[in-house]
């Protein structure tokens, strides 16, 4: 079929400039929200009398045809050589109902079209991914009440820091992934604005109901400057921000991980199934699906990047720089959609060592040392002269070999006199963990009370 565009030109077009140009490659994504957004568009046609309720009832059989002649497989389109999906929808209309097919378009044109097209597929990818990450949290919460009660070393700087329960490191994901649904959802609200109506800049010359359009269409409501609609890139530049901030969430659930399967730390074993082996040293099991959902973040934040640099300096209303706001999204989407649905079968196989995470919380003792100052708290002394007394203690467990929790009350009395035989039961790792009592802490009766919440919340859906 001709461009739909060609009466101004007269030859075809350079053939370098097609490669460039033409879009059905990538755009054939849209295939089923341009079928849908045009059935809406000769409903709304028709009743400005534009065609008969005859005409509008044969272009919505054909249109409906072509839903489902391309269900299956709508990259097959790609094939025909059309310019764009919009071209191909036209070309098969004509080829179904002749000089009909070209009424379609009339008050209509690309720029609110494929602006139309991108924000349906965006509501109905929003929706995909909520409900990947709703999947993803409940996993977590899986994990967390299987293993509840192994403690572990929790870190700062790399450091170990204080004991915390294994799922209290879950629940912070599940908090992070909280937050990342959140941010979908916020842009679910804003990209629910439909540009239909709006002709190429100045709006359409016909009396078209926009607001019953975009509610026929799923749309909360329409928006209101047809300059705006056309060139509106926000939305696009806002979910890819959520699938930034999201993929930054998984890489450090997998670098925690990552570190937890080595030997070194050997907190963990992942499953086979997300693993793979070495084609030169036989004894290699390498966390590669860790590995890939770390490495993710750096494709979807190009993607953030080359949105942001395509909407700088663009002067209103369409420009065909516009055309790159599609593979960076649809490239981001892709691969964050695949790392969350990776994230369950590395939840569902992770075994947990609770030997090796107790051996490395307690260690040498002195990761209780903020519990040694705590107790020197409770005997009336400054928090800043107990934090002083407790580093000397740990200075004297380690000058002298010996593990903080095993020094004799003699020696601890020497950086403290108050310190007495009762100190003992704030030296273990269990005491120190069932101390973290106020909101958000680590005891153990907390994180029930959390995993409980949270699971009432994944529920509620």
């Amino acid at each position: 079929m001709a461009s739909l565009w060609g009466g101004r030109f007269d030859g075809p077009a350079n053939p370098l400039f097609r490669k460039l140009n033409d879009s059905l490659t990538f755009d054939y994504r849209l295939l089923r929200e341009d079928l849908i957004g045009s059935i809406a568009w000769a409903s709304a046609i028709h009743a400005v009398g534009v065609i008969t309720a005859d005409e509008r009832a044969r272009l919505i059989v054909a249109l409906q045809e072509l839903i489902e002649e391309t269900r299956a497989n709508p990259a097959a389109i790609v094939a025909s050589g059309e310019e764009d999906v919009h071209s191909w929808v036209e070309s098969q209309l004509v080829k179904k109902l002749g000089d009909l097919g070209k009424k379609l378009h009339t008050g209509r044109s690309r720029n609110d079209q494929v602006a139309t097209d991108l924000r349906l597929w965006c509501l109905s990818t929003l929706r995909t991914l909520a409900e990947q990450i709703r999947a993803a949290r409940s996993a977590l919460l899986d994990v967390a009440q299987r293993e509840l009660g192994v403690i572990l070393p929790g870190y700062t700087h790399m450091q170990r820091g204080q004991p915390i329960l294994f799922s209290h490191w879950c629940l912070a994901y599940f908090e992070m992934l909280g937050r990342d649904a959140e941010r979908f959802e916020d842009a679910h609200w804003r990209t629910a604005r439909s540009p239909l109506g709006s002709g190429a800049l100045a709006g359409t010359a016909y009396p078209i109901d926009r607001a019953a359009l975009a509610h026929e269409l799923g749309f909360e409501e329409p928006m209101r400057n047809s300059l705006d609609a056309v060139s509106d890139r926000d939305f696009v530049f806002e979910i890819l921000s959520a699938c930034v901030a999201t993929a930054l969430h998984l890489s450090r659930f997998a670098e925690d991980l990552i570190l937890y399967c080595t030997s070194e730390f050997g907190f963990v074993t992942l499953s086979d199934s997300v693993t793979s082996g070495s084609s030169l040293m036989p004894q290699k099991k390498n966390p590669d699906a860790l590995e890939l959902l770390r490495g993710k973040v750096g494709r979807v934040l190009g993607a953030q990047v080359a949105m942001a640099v395509t909407l700088k300096g663009l002067p209103l209303a369409y420009n065909k720089d516009l055309q790159e706001d599609k593979e960076p999204l649809f490239d981001a989407v892709e691969h964050l959609s695949l790392s969350l649905a990776a994230m369950i079968p590395v939840l569902e196989g992770l075994k947990v060592n609770r030997a090796a995470c107790a051996a490395a919380a307690l260690g040498d003792g002195t990761i209780l040392a903020t519990d040694l100052a705590d107790y020197l708290v409770t005997k009336g002394v400054p928090f800043r002269d107990a934090h002083h007394a407790a580093g000397q203690a740990t200075r004297l467990a380690i000058s002298t070999g010996t593990p903080l929790h095993k020094l004799a009350i003699e020696q601890l009395r020497t950086v403290h006199a108050l310190i007495g035989p009762d100190v003992a039961s704030w030296l273990t790792i269990e005491a120190s963990v069932a101390r973290r009592v106020a909101l958000g802490g680590t005891a153990p009766d907390r994180v029930r009370e959390a995993l409980a919440a949270a699971r009432a919340a994944i529920n509620a859906g």
